[in-house]
């Protein structure tokens, strides 16, 4: 067996076809010839092999890390859009939507989010079945939704176009890119996933800067689709390098998350610190921008604060997860939510209103809350055999979900309530950063070792 890079499970072995590295685990491998590309048919499978093989992860090479750069790529188009809501928020709640209140404006938000999310209940299992094919969607739909964007005029028309299509196709660009890097790393896959994360980070800096030099310049509608050209050509990089290197799971046949996994408690806890990660990361990242022209800030300014926090996500999505795979996953998770807390207790309440103090919080919650994508799909595929990581990330997520559909507009009803003043929505965010801190902790506590 390779040795060095490589790494490896024992699995059962299920039909249909696959295209990986593999040998009879229980003895020589004349079985199956010694090629590094095998093509097996059921037939094969039935007569042939034995019932358990072993995989070797390719850990790297020209294959694998095409496959981390085609994910780099659907990451930036899809979740980079994410990482921009608070520009379409500030624009469109003087602009086009101004009639209407922050909660009524944030459900357009919290509905993208929400679906992007929700749609794993579908896409995971069947990315685990049928493979990346359903990435070609997912970038007509985001691309179609920046295009359209621009001609949108009423509430409805930002709700369909933005919040049902946009994130139906994020969903169906970002969680295969996730998966697929799971089929080519084990022990690296912290670094590798992190490394794929900065797409959404680097979507989340140029997307901001664009549109605040375009819209004076073109106007709104032909600076998004200046976005949806971008998001094209990113959407066809990822078409092209993303590929899966797994045989199917037949345990994802049902498109539906497995409610009875939550019975393990490990993963009941995982699930729950990611909810709330989940309820809180959006706040911010939605009304930021509002929120510094409320303190006083310049139009201008405010703009760019989203991008300096997405630029230090960029080290906080690599970072932990580079050291993850020698830390522990659990172990950089629960270090960056204690990170995020002091950055939104210590830092924004008190001193939000300083330019000095917002950079610090933007710079430090940045880097922080960057792991929250890196790393936490990471923790879940620990829990799990690699052919069941669909199920499990579909599971997670689809209750994740919920939390994205709703905590933006609670953070817009706390805003109307407090008369337009934003300690109230910051005191919410904290809480729950501090709920997934105590899930977290929970979760590392049943491992066993230091390193988890």
């Amino acid at each position: 067996m390779p040795s060095g890079s490589h790494s490896q499970f024992s699995t059962s072995l299920p039909h249909g076809h696959m295209n990986n590295e593999i040998r009879n685990s229980s003895g020589p491998s004349s079985t199956i010839p010694p090629t590094s590309h095998i093509r097996l048919d059921e037939k094969f499978l039935e007569n042939e092999c034995p019932a358990t093989i072993e995989y070797i992860y390719p850990e790297g090479g020209l294959q694998a890390w095409l496959v981390v750069l085609g994910s780099w790529c659907a990451l930036f188009a899809s979740l980079g859009i994410a990482n921009t809501l608070a520009i379409f928020q500030a624009y469109t709640s003087q602009d086009q939507l101004s009639s209407y209140d922050p909660s009524q404006i944030g459900w357009i938000f919290s509905v993208y989010v929400f679906l992007a999310f929700a749609c794993g209940i579908y896409i995971g299992p069947i990315f685990d079945v049928y493979g990346p094919r359903w990435l070609v969607p997912g970038s007509v739909c985001v691309v179609a939704s920046m295009f359209l964007l621009g001609v949108c005029k009423k509430y409805w028309h930002f709700i369909v176009v933005f919040g049902i299509n946009g994130g139906v196709g994020t969903s169906l660009l970002f969680t295969p890119s996730i998966a697929a890097i799971g089929h080519f790393f084990n022990r690296r896959r912290g670094n590798a996933t992190g490394i794929a994360a900065t797409g959404c980070a680097f979507g989340g800096i140029v997307f901001p800067l664009l549109l605040q030099s375009l819209i004076p310049k073109v106007g709104f509608a032909w600076a998004t689709r200046v976005m949806g050209f971008i998001i094209l050509f990113l959407c066809i990089i990822a078409n092209l390098l993303i590929k899966s290197n797994l045989p199917r799971s037949l345990a994802a046949k049902s498109p539906h998350p497995d409610f009875r996994i939550l019975s393990q408690p490990t993963f009941a806890m995982t699930v729950l610190g990611s909810f709330l990660i989940e309820w809180a990361l959006f706040v911010p990242l939605t009304y930021l921008t509002s929120y510094a022209i409320q303190q006083g800030f310049s139009q201008a300014f405010a703009y760019q604060i989203l991008p300096i926090l997405n630029a230090s996500s960029v080290f906080g999505r690599w970072l932990p997860g580079l050291y993850s795979d020698t830390l522990g996953r659990f172990n950089c998770s629960i270090v960056c939510i204690l990170l995020t807390i002091i950055s939104v207790f210590a830092v924004l309440l008190p001193f939000g209103g300083q330019t000095a103090g917002i950079v610090v919080f933007v710079v430090v919650f940045g880097f922080a809350s960057g792991s929250n994508i890196s790393l936490t799909p990471v923790c879940v595929g620990q829990l799990c055999e690699t052919r069941d990581y669909g199920r499990y990330y579909a599971t997670c997520y689809t209750i994740v979900s919920i939390g994205c559909l709703t905590g933006v507009p609670i953070a817009g009803e706390i805003l109307d309530r407090d008369g337009g003043e934003y300690w109230g929505l910051i005191v919410f965010t904290g809480c729950c950063y501090v709920g997934a801190f105590g899930a977290f902790a929970i979760a590392r506590a049943q491992m066993k070792g230091l390193v988890c």
